[in-house]
């Protein structure tokens, strides 16, 4: 049966490139889409389910970089024929389907239409600076500002606003929201509830509502980064 593709983010250029898929694979949950050190030689669409891309150190400590949804790209994106391969895992968190493009087969195809190409390289340009800013929040403001930083970007991807605040439309567990801060599950509960006893954020049955965004951003001195620069996936 055809997959009609949703996708996120991406420019029209790109996207026209991505509606058909060389395969469609079924997702496992816990499975890898691909891991650390595996040469990179495919891009990925996902049609549904859930996958986080993150480092995984030697002693087991984990670092989540992006949540990734129905509709967003997930892979290492590469434009020439250069030995590449992944620096990050691609793990499933959610059973799915994912849609599978050979990267060389669209390469050679991009090289044709050379704006469709350099639409190809901001795109990818945009991923990096995403990192790099969760990075940054890590970095200069420790696991407090890494929970509050991860806490907007939800906001972004998966915010619904209520009359209350912004309900967050999605299931995470606080050891996932640890992930997202390199640091411990019982960290991450110390801070929520300290959120919650000054009332900036609710939590009602595991979903997370947040009262008062702005005191998050005032807390990690945000820069009000372009959306597109602060999502989650």
């Amino acid at each position: 049966m055809e997959k009609t593709l949703k996708l996120n983010h991406l420019p029209k250029k790109i996207a026209s490139y991505l509606t058909e898929p060389d395969r469609i694979i079924p997702l496992k949950k816990q499975a890898f889409l691909f891991q650390q050190g595996e040469p990179v030689k495919e891009l990925y669409v996902l049609l549904s389910g859930k996958v986080t891309v993150g480092k995984t150190s030697p002693d087991g400590r984990e670092l989540t970089l992006r949540f990734c949804g129905t509709g967003d790209l997930v892979g290492e994106i590469i434009v020439d024929d250069s030995p590449t391969h992944y620096l990050v895992d691609a793990r499933v968190t959610e059973p799915g389907e994912v849609a599978v493009f050979n990267q060389k087969k669209l390469n050679d195809t991009l090289i044709s239409d050379p704006e469709a190409m350099l639409s190809f390289l901001t795109f990818a340009n945009l991923q990096y600076r995403k990192d790099q800013t969760k990075f940054r929040d890590l970095v200069l403001h420790g696991k407090k500002g890494a929970l509050y930083s991860t806490l907007i970007r939800l906001s972004n991807s998966y915010g619904k606003k209520k009359d209350h605040g912004i309900y967050l439309d999605i299931n995470l567990t606080n050891q996932e929201l640890a992930n997202f801060c390199a640091t411990s599950r019982e960290s991450v509960n110390r801070l929520l509830n300290e959120l919650k006893r000054q009332n900036i954020i609710d939590i009602n049955q595991g979903r997370i509502t947040i009262l008062n965004l702005s005191f998050l951003k005032k807390a990690i001195n945000c820069e009000n980064c372009p959306i597109v620069l602060c999502t989650i996936n």
